[in-house]
């Protein structure tokens, strides 16, 4: 999977090349602390899938625009992909 990045950022579903519109903020808490949020980016077309396959794990902690996402990340976010 993908993490956010400066470049053209693209969906984290296996073998999609679409731009990303979607992040999906998770961590596993068997290996993170409460606070630490990992990330996968989506598409419209797969943001429904990826979000499924977090939330039935219990990983899932919130799904955002990427534009809402960036303009967080100059509030001092804790993500990191």
């Amino acid at each position: 999977m993908h993490p956010v990045s400066e470049e053209s950022p693209i969906c984290s579903a296996k073998g999609c090349r679409t731009g990303a519109v979607w992040v999906l903020a998770w961590n596993n808490p068997k290996l993170h602390t409460p606070d630490r949020r990992k990330t996968w980016l989506a598409c419209d077309e797969h943001r429904e899938h990826l979000s499924q396959f977090l939330g039935v794990r219990g990983f899932l902690k919130d799904v955002v625009t990427l534009e809402e996402w960036e303009r967080g990340k100059g509030a001092g976010s804790a993500a990191d992909g």
